[in-house]
């Protein structure tokens, strides 16, 4: 049976997102399930020179009832140029940054509209960096559950990952200082570590 993974769909996903799906063989999707505030569907986190900074896509309006799929990103507000900024900032000197950041920078200057599109393309992106070998697919309303787990709505910012039983960080080598901060966005993973990224997601799945 095909090891297949319902879950929420975050921006640039953090660590403790990829040791929760490291196994699967197929994410499942639910573009119509409501927005939720205070949710890591449009922020992520990176490693800035003294400081955890949070990168957040501003989104348009009032959003109590929309659904995911629905919600609109502000374009009115130069938030492509502040994340660009950051990103280059944050790893412009990390080993592997040439080598990955020209394959998001070519997503962020198409400035998408959806900002389901968009995290859809990100996370479409680290997959294959990552070389983790699952496919991504929609849940069709109409159809039972067809997936063998359900993570929607736990992996959340209001609660440390400790709390959780996905994600037991394994150190690599991070820019800035000396203390190591776990659980930042994929982005601090690919840049700093490469192709070694994938062997440490893996090492870094809590044991059941």
């Amino acid at each position: 049976m095909t090891k297949s993974i319902a879950v929420d769909l975050h921006y640039f996903p953090n660590l403790e997102f990829f040791a929760a799906i490291a196994d699967a063989e197929e994410l499942v999707f639910f573009p119509e399930e409501r927005y939720q505030r205070q949710s890591f569907f449009n922020r992520t986190e990176i490693r800035l020179a003294n400081k955890v900074g949070t990168l957040t896509v501003p989104i348009q309006g009032r959003r109590p009832r929309l659904s995911l799929e629905n919600i609109r990103i502000d374009n009115s507000q130069n938030w492509v140029n502040v994340h660009l900024r950051g990103i280059q900032s944050a790893y412009g000197k990390a080993p592997f940054y040439e080598y990955y950041f020209p394959y998001f920078e070519k997503v962020f200057q198409q400035n998408y509209e959806n900002l389901w599109v968009l995290n859809w393309e990100m996370l479409t992106i680290c997959l294959k960096l990552l070389g983790l070998p699952v496919k991504m697919r929609v849940h069709d309303k109409g159809q039972d559950p067809t997936w063998s787990e359900d993570i929607r709505g736990e992996l959340m910012p209001s609660a440390p990952f400790s709390e959780r039983d996905y994600y037991d960080p394994e150190p690599y080598f991070q820019l800035f200082g000396l203390d190591f901060d776990p659980n930042l966005s994929i982005l601090d993973l690919l840049f700093c570590e490469g192709p070694a990224s994938k062997g440490i997601v893996l090492k870094s799945v809590k044991k059941q």
